[in-house]
């Protein structure tokens, strides 16, 4: 499939700010599984220093800079995405990882530590995650297609604009959270049986008659003989080319698409316009959307 994306993210300030330098993760990757044919990356007003890096997920990260005081401020990034994960089982994993938990011999166990490290450990969450790994035997696919599936199944899927993802516990004992605070879910669960996760940003050709779009989330999981494989509990789906990955980490904060400060005592708001041009066999799909949110700057 072939993703065109026009991502533009507008602040509006009720007076003179001064931008501090941030931090924009929002360069699609390019991988074995989608190519970036096309990127660009515009801001208004126009940075007078931005440096580019490759940070340790692999992720393009634009450090920019800025000068001049403004009473607004616009993030425009453009670009065309070949997907090419057809089929989201189509690898062969190393004998090690067929069964959970504790998946990885060293030094692996060692280098994928910092993505099992749970960062509010719940025993409710670990319980759900060792019931689902009994009724499949312990074998891992078949754990993390199911639980992929009872999270869609359990949780009702809710619009939050604002804020960090919920706990993984709160998550479950309300069966209800956006696609952010069910990957948190999903990732935990792993983490609780010694599944290496982390979090993603990025886009999907969902329903494209929906009135409202926002960038999506989902989750990794690392499998040796398969690498880092996606999985999406706000679908229920693996992931395979309805998907654009933009950025990853251990924490859904370091897969943040824009981060950073300003000065001023100001109040904002935020407004997110996202176009997606979805080409496959059948043709060609587009929607344009918008939405806005009171936002507090930091």
């Amino acid at each position: 499939m072939l993703f065109a994306i026009t991502h533009i993210t507008r602040y509006r300030y009720s007076g003179p700010v001064f931008l501090e330098p941030h931090t924009l993760r929002l360069r699609p990757r390019c991988d074995a599984l989608q190519r970036l044919v096309e990127f660009r990356l515009e801001t208004h007003p126009y940075a007078v220093g931005r440096s580019e890096c490759v940070d340790l997920d692999g992720n393009a990260v634009v450090r920019a800079w800025f000068h001049d005081v403004t009473d607004a401020f616009t993030i425009v990034s453009t670009s065309r995405i070949e997907s090419r994960a057809r089929s989201p089982f189509d690898f062969l994993l190393e004998a090690s990882a067929l069964t959970l938990p504790d998946p990885y011999d060293e030094p692996l166990r060692t280098l994928l530590a910092v993505y099992t490290v749970r960062a509010q450990p719940s025993e409710a969450v670990a319980r759900f995650a060792r019931a689902v790994m009994r009724d499949v035997g312990h074998k891992t696919v078949p754990f993390l297609a199911e639980l992929n599936q009872r999270i869609a199944d359990l949780c009702a899927q809710a619009i939050r604009l604002e804020g960090a993802p919920l706990p993984a516990e709160v998550t479950l004992q309300e069966r209800a959270g956006s696609c952010r605070d069910l990957a948190v879910l999903f990732m935990d669960a792993c983490r609780s049986v010694g599944l290496a996760a982390r979090f993603v940003s990025g886009y999907h050709a969902r329903d494209l008659g929906r009135r409202q779009e926002y960038m999506h989330a989902w989750a990794e999981v690392y499998l040796p003989g398969a690498g880092w494989r996606g999985f999406d509990p706000s679908q229920g789906l693996a992931v395979a080319d309805r998907h654009v990955a933009v950025a990853a980490a251990a924490t859904p904060a370091g897969a943040g698409p824009i981060d950073g400060t300003l000065r001023g005592d100001v109040s904002a708001t935020m407004q997110v316009d996202l176009e997606l041009q979805v080409s496959d066999a059948s043709g060609t799909r587009s929607q344009t959307v918008s939405s806005w949110a009171a936002v507090e700057p930091s």
